[in-house]
């Protein structure tokens, strides 16, 4: 390598060991979110019943619980400041260091909890499958076997897959073809014209589904053990962590959280974890993954 060639070296890999550490530098912990004077929260707003638009204004979950939080922050000295970007690039915002942490439905997941901890959950996060309304040939999970189901592509519900399996090599039978869509939506469309036999889902996506939609879709039985909808808060902000808890404690305490899950979920759920997740192991026990 000639002398030009190796200082080039030197310097690409100086170059990119200063992105790296300004990547790393990047997140804010409790104390840089007061000096800075706001917490920044980045949403969505096409996931209902979590974050959506209705008549061009946001409506949802956390529409309202925002309210609260700013109350909350403002009580600690700072501003809530939010953010709606598209969720294809929300988690990795967030992640590297653009906002504080992701105020919107998002499930807990193994390769998510090596970038994040989890706030204690808000909702259940369970997966349900979902049929066409009438179709009484699907009730237990042998009833499934064979069958094609469709799920969204890259969703965390992927990696809960092999649980189904499971359940499916426990009634002696296997799984069918599995089909991935690019958006729930494309999905619903395919099981309505009977593309698909059932299409796989979270708790609330259900609820919200047949609730909207009951004279076409019938909510099935669980295909998982447990799972969690819960705010992901960087692994470097471990006092924010603390705080966004603390926010929790409170609206489960003073009756806040229960009112609203009911209001947009259809239910409430008290036996949710009170505890933030934050490994692997901690959220395979909760869910009985193990």
């Amino acid at each position: 390598m000639n002398g030009f060639a190796q200082l080039r070296k030197l310097a690409l890999a100086g170059l990119a060991g200063c992105l790296l550490a300004s990547a790393t530098s990047a997140h804010a912990d409790l104390a840089d979110v007061e000096k800075r004077g706001y917490l920044s929260v980045a949403t969505e707003d096409d996931y209902a019943p979590f974050n959506y638009i209705v008549d061009g204004k946001p409506e949802g979950f956390h529409k309202e619980l925002l309210e609260d939080l700013k109350a909350y922050a403002k009580e600690k000295g700072f501003d809530v400041k939010q953010e709606i970007l598209p969720w294809t690039g929300l988690l990795a915002s967030v992640s590297s260091g653009q906002y504080d942490m992701a105020f919107t439905g998002a499930l807990v997941t193994d390769d998510r909890l090596r970038v994040f901890n989890f706030a204690p959950p808000f909702a259940s996060a369970q997966h349900f499958y979902v049929k066409r309304a009438g179709d009484d040939s699907l009730s237990d999970i042998a009833s499934l076997c064979g069958k094609t189901a469709g799920l969204q592509a890259g969703s965390a519900l992927l990696a809960r897959l092999p649980e189904l399996k499971k359940m499916m090599a426990d009634a002696g039978c296997k799984i069918g073809d599995v089909v991935e869509y690019q958006s729930y939506p494309e999905a619903y469309a395919d099981l309505a014209n009977g593309r698909l036999d059932y299409v796989i889902n979270a708790l609330i996506s259900v609820n919200d589904l047949v609730k909207t939609r009951g004279d076409t879709f019938a909510k099935g039985i669980a295909v998982s053990g447990d799972g969690f909808a819960a705010w992901p808060v960087p692994k470097k902000s471990p006092e924010l962590l603390k705080l966004i808890t603390g926010f929790m404690n409170q609206i489960r305490d003073n009756g806040r959280l229960a009112e609203l899950q009911t209001k947009w979920f259809g239910e409430a759920f008290p036996t949710m974890p009170k505890e933030p997740i934050t490994d692997v192991d901690q959220f395979h026990t909760l869910a009985g993954m193990k």
